[in-house]
């Protein structure tokens, strides 16, 4: 039998499962970074400096 097609299935199928991780984590975070409710780091640029721990 010959299997040389699997690396080349692998290597696609790890390829698409990354990208869609990688759409949908982008998409969550863009979706974080516009709501008002959730307080922004001390390290953002818009964020009140004096807020953070010592």
């Amino acid at each position: 039998m010959d299997f040389s097609w699997l690396i080349p299935l692998l290597a696609l199928m790890t390829l698409l499962i990354f990208s869609v991780f990688t759409l949908v984590s982008k998409e969550r975070t863009e979706q974080r970074k516009h709501r008002e409710d959730i307080e922004k780091s001390s390290l953002a640029a818009d964020s009140d400096s004096h807020s953070a721990a010592p």
